[in-house]
């Protein structure tokens, strides 16, 4: 019914037409979205074979994934005012190519350093490449940042607020199908690739060393040969997703259209935010309406917090979860990788869940939702490190569920600062809100590594089981917050509109002229 009532006004075939290009936009940009993952969470599953190869340490790499994330927040946060104002589907998909462009590199690192520093192993190659690993992973965030911002411009625009959750929650799928495929493909490359140097003592040695472990041991070696039976395995998990990754960016660039206006198509029912062709073209306006729908909006501001909380919590399991299973659980590489793969598995379904429970039980209310998960996806984080004797099924199915709820929130932080926001700063707002949410991925990446490190994988997430009960907090003070912005932003222009009344008006005053009252 509510359909209906959206398209009442319309003519049948706009109404088709604009359908069509509504579940084209939300397709390509879904796909499009995924194929950034596929160059995001391959670093997750090189990290084990680059530390039995190179011995880099837990702390390296939360220091690096952590520094990636504030640029990842940076560029989320800068691409949101870009994007407002260029062409969504342009950035989004160049984007996506210097994104290929830094994985290649990536894979080319050893080559990199050696080249720089003229020797092909020991201690100066080793730290070298962890400079190299940096810098790659900071510019492919950099280029990260370009993927959300375009699609939280794009989405409003083709989607009316009534509908926005449900719908936009299913585009939010496109994280976990994307993050899913890139762990299972990577976890399958780390498995199948690589060159068998099994027979080498040397290797055997080095890879014995690098991860602490005893090669005389049946576990030991079990573990050992893994990485020693596909040595350079984890190049590939670089190459082959850029390779896929620029194909992705032809994709975006061919079947993505900014709006609705952009081919002939009226705009939404419903989501005029009252803005005048005169507020259009002042530039003091536009600064105006910023400060008013997102610099000023408490709602944005409580939503942005939340996001640290929320980011804490799934980045420390997404990130570090192969780590953590391999280390803790004495799980292999390849497992590790399904059982990951399984929890994004149940974060689709958990996703669209969510969006649908928002829409219709909480009534567009994201904020609601979004307690009621952050509270259920603590509890069973809980089980799952507080009871490690369950059947190896069991674990596995609570962490799912763990999963199932954790990206509720990380999907409707989004929603809900695109509808607070309006469709005309829901870009702006949603670069605001990733910078706190990369805050909470920095501090994720870096207390994650150290603490991995000096006091064992059960503290870290102990922590990260309270950072969700913080979370849950914050949302319940948002309860009685609106659904929307639009009737703010309405305000906001009818106040606008009545400034430019005055104004006119004392021109005409002093000059002696009647007014021009045409706004």
């Amino acid at each position: 019914m509510a359909k209906v009532d959206i398209y009442a006004n319309w003519d049948p075939a706009v109404v088709k037409r604009f359908k069509s290009w509504q579940m084209r936009t939300i397709l390509v940009s879904m796909i499009g979205y995924a194929i950034y993952y596929f160059v995001r969470k391959n670093f997750s599953l090189a990290m084990p074979g680059l530390t039995a190869q190179y011995g880099i340490s837990n702390t390296s790499f939360g220091i690096v994934i952590g520094i990636g994330s504030l640029i990842y927040g940076a560029s989320r946060f800068a691409n949101g005012f870009i994007v407002d104002r260029f062409s969504a589907r342009t950035v989004m998909a160049i984007g996506l190519l210097l994104c290929a462009l830094s994985n290649f590199a990536f894979g080319f690192g050893v080559n990199i350093s050696s080249w720089i520093t003229g020797v092909e192993q020991g201690p100066d190659l080793i730290n070298m490449l962890v400079l190299v690993m940096a810098i790659t992973i900071v510019l492919n965030q950099a280029f990260q940042g370009v993927g959300y911002p375009p699609c939280a411009r794009l989405l409003p625009s083709w989607i009316h607020p009534s509908e926005l959750a449900t719908k936009m929650s299913i585009w939010n799928t496109s994280h976990s199908i994307g993050a899913a495929a890139a762990v299972v493909a990577c976890g399958y490359i780390m498995g199948s690739l690589g060159t068998d140097l099994s027979n080498n003592p040397e290797i055997i040695d080095t890879v014995a060393k690098n991860l602490g472990v005893d090669k005389n041991s049946a576990d030991g070696m079990k573990q050992i040969l893994q990485y020693a039976q596909h040595w350079d395995a984890w190049r590939w998990c670089f190459w082959i997703p850029a390779a896929i990754a620029v194909c992705g960016s032809l994709w975006l660039y061919f079947g993505l259209r900014d709006d609705p206006r952009s081919v002939g198509l009226p705009e939404l029912p419903d989501t005029n935010t009252g803005k005048t062709a005169d507020a259009k073209e002042n530039k003091g306006s536009r600064s105006r309406f910023l400060r008013a729908m997102v610099w000023t909006n408490r709602w944005i501001w409580t939503l942005c917090i939340a996001n640290v909380f929320v980011y804490v919590m799934r980045m420390g399991i997404l990130d570090w979860g192969p780590k953590f299973l391999t280390e803790s659980r004495g799980m292999s590489i390849e497992d590790a990788a399904w059982s990951v793969a399984v929890f994004e598995i149940f974060a689709i379904v958990g996703t669209i869940f969510a969006g649908w429970a928002t829409d219709h039980i909480f009534k567009g209310k994201s904020h609601r939702m979004c307690l009621l998960c952050m509270a259920l996806a603590s509890l069973f984080m809980a089980i799952f490190i507080f009871f490690p004797g369950m059947p190896s099924v069991v674990s596995l199915i609570v962490l799912a569920f763990a999963g199932f709820f954790i990206y509720g929130p990380q999907a409707l932080i989004g929603i809900g600062s695109a509808n607070q926001a309006t469709k005309e700063a829901a870009a702006t707002a949603n670069g605001l809100a990733g910078i706190f949410g990369y805050v909470g991925s920095f501090l994720s990446a870096i207390g994650v590594g150290i603490i991995a490190d000096h006091y064992g994988w059960n503290v870290v997430f102990y922590l990260i089981i309270g950072v969700g009960v913080l979370g849950a907090i914050t949302f319940l003070t948002m309860w009685m917050a609106p659904r929307d912005g639009y009737a703010r932003a309405q305000e906001f222009y009818a106040g606008e509109a009545h400034n430019v009344l005055e104004a006119e008006k004392n021109i005409a005053d002093n000059s002696g002229n009647p007014a021009d009252t045409d706004v």
